[in-house]
């Protein structure tokens, strides 16, 4: 809108010199109050730039956690940012195509759930910023230099996952006395499976338990892979972690059920779905922390400078429901350890 502005000058004698002085500094004060007026104007006529965010998951079933994260640093969606969500539904072939996609959007900052986004954005983009919420081993992936200075255009946080997998196995053990044969269920094109399964490995000897590698690539493998448990006379079921398992969460934890397997999971989506029992970094939190980096990135912070977090909260659920389902009692001395109790 045109602003009018009607400039009186007052009545002066031609011969009186302070008042041809007054008015040349009346006229120079205007000038100055009609171009701040000006530039104040043009200031608002541009439009605020609205941060776009690029979300890449094998499952979107975290993204609450993330939105939340959002919420307390005071952005909101839809209003001062924008997020273009991505969801392979676990279909590891689907998740470059979409990386590839966020990038020609253009987006300020790709949020990755797991190290196929983080390796898919990676393939894609050196310039866009990249946030992994979650990473078992991030060096040993390719994407950082190191955990105090990243480099590039990744950082983000550690789920420890590797160190965890152990853990698990040590759980499994103290549920069951007597194990001896343990399934273990995984996807060995999932980054930081053949870490994951030597750290097993390490301890499985330690423990006296023979473990059995199934291969599961692809969704419809996992019938297939609890006939091979049941051939292999497994007595129970270790799921390592994969976008592939995650999206057959509600499959794996029937059939676990069905041939009354005892299964220990990667993550509480397990339980919380019905399985026996989990182990992990909390990964709700780690969803919440990655907004941490979005905000510190869309004020200026550069990836390569910002060191990568480990968790800071764990936990360990059981599902009784589970356990009674399958007629399995859990000793007291575990039982008492969980962090919660699903009863």
């Amino acid at each position: 809108m045109t602003k009018t502005f009607s400039i009186r000058f007052p009545a002066s004698s031609s011969d009186n010199p302070k008042s041809k002085i007054g008015n040349r500094k009346l006229v120079g004060f205007l000038v100055l109050v009609i171009a701040f007026v000006g530039l104040a104007g043009g200031a608002e006529a541009q439009p605020t730039k609205v941060p776009r965010i690029g979300y890449l998951g094998t499952t979107l079933a975290r993204i609450g956690a993330f939105r939340q994260g959002l919420r307390e640093l005071g952005y909101v969606e839809g209003k001062n940012i924008v997020i273009e969500w991505r969801d392979s539904e676990g279909r590891g072939d689907r998740v470059p195509a979409l990386a590839a996609e966020l990038v020609r959007l253009k987006v300020d900052v790709i949020v990755t759930s797991g190290s196929t986004g983080t390796r898919a954005a990676k393939d894609a983009t050196v310039t866009i910023p990249i946030v992994m919420a979650q990473d078992p081993d991030p060096i040993g992936n390719g994407f950082i230099a190191s955990l105090a200075r990243p480099g590039g255009n990744i950082t983000g946080l550690s789920n420890l996952n590797r160190e965890l997998s152990g853990k698990r196995l040590e759980l499994l053990k103290e549920v069951i006395p007597k194990l001896s044969r343990v399934a273990v269920f995984a996807t060995s094109t999932f980054p930081g499976t053949a870490e994951n399964l030597k750290e097993t490995e390490l301890v499985a000897k330690a423990l006296a338990v023979q473990l059995q590698y199934i291969e599961v690539r692809e969704p419809k493998d996992i019938e297939t892979a609890f006939r091979a448990a049941s051939k292999g006379r497994a007595e129970a079921v270790l799921a390592l972690g994969g976008g592939v398992l995650n999206s057959v969460r509600a499959q794996l934890v029937k059939l676990t059920a069905k041939t009354r397997l005892p299964a220990i999971y990667p993550n509480g989506q397990f339980v919380d779905a019905g399985g026996l029992m989990s182990y992990s970094a909390n990964i709700a939190d780690l969803d919440r922390r990655a907004a941490d980096y979005v905000d510190k990135i869309l004020k200026g912070a550069k990836p390569a400078d910002l060191p990568i977090e480990q968790p800071k909260k764990f936990e360990f659920i059981i599902n009784l429901k589970a356990a009674k389902q399958i007629g399995l009692t859990i000793p007291p001395n575990v039982l008492v350890r969980a962090d919660r109790v699903i009863r």
